[in-house]
């Protein structure tokens, strides 16, 4: 079914009407719309002066935030899914920086976490692993077991080789994309938890 609306590129149309779908048309279009504007991270990280981890998480928000409006019907499309995936994730790097402002905690460690997500993507070892590789056992065990169950559960299955895909079937998650964000959630709260050390 085409879409009159002249905002839209072929390309744009084609994830809209995967997103609309209820089965394995729908993982694929939330697929490619994480991964086609993912350019995004860098902007926020230039333009908003925020850490690769933190525009990871401001557009995977965004990203989760887009599925849901356009899977529900509610996204309007008066505008190009570009620029109004660009608006969202603008909102919430300023949401962030106010946080931020509020807080004061604007101290990060020199690790990325965003760095270290992409290598995983690429089957290369895990943060978990690394972190075993750098650090005490012991220590990472008792810091794990701080994280909650559902953190500690997924980072273990993800240390042990299982995809975000087969994570998402296994825990129940809504998708890929879905695993990925909390795992890097989790992750951040590991490192917060070491800096507390």
């Amino acid at each position: 079914m085409g879409n009159a609306n002249s905002y839209y590129s072929q390309a744009d149309q084609q994830i809209i009407d995967n997103l609309r779908q209820p089965d394995g048309s729908r993982r694929k279009g939330e697929d490619e719309l994480f991964s086609v504007y993912a350019y995004f991270i860098q902007e926020g990280v230039r333009k908003y002066k925020i850490t690769e981890e933190d525009a990871f998480d401001a557009y995977s928000d965004s990203v989760l935030a887009a599925i849901e409006k356009i899977a529900n019907g509610s996204f309007e499309g008066r505008s190009s899914l570009k620029t109004w995936l660009f608006q969202i994730f603008q909102n919430k790097c300023v949401d962030l920086l106010r946080k931020k402002t509020t807080n004061k905690n604007s101290i990060h460690n020199t690790v990325s976490v965003g760095d270290m997500l992409f290598q995983l993507s690429d089957g290369a070892k895990s943060i978990v692993q690394q972190l075993v590789d750098k650090a005490d056992i012991n220590l990472l065990r008792q810091r794990i077991e701080a994280l909650g169950e559902k953190c500690r559960e997924l980072l273990l299955l993800s240390a042990d080789g299982f995809s975000d895909k087969e994570i998402a079937a296994r825990q129940q998650y809504k998708s890929a994309d879905v695993v990925k964000t909390s795992r890097l959630r989790c992750l951040d709260k590991l490192r917060q938890l070491y800096k507390q050390a």
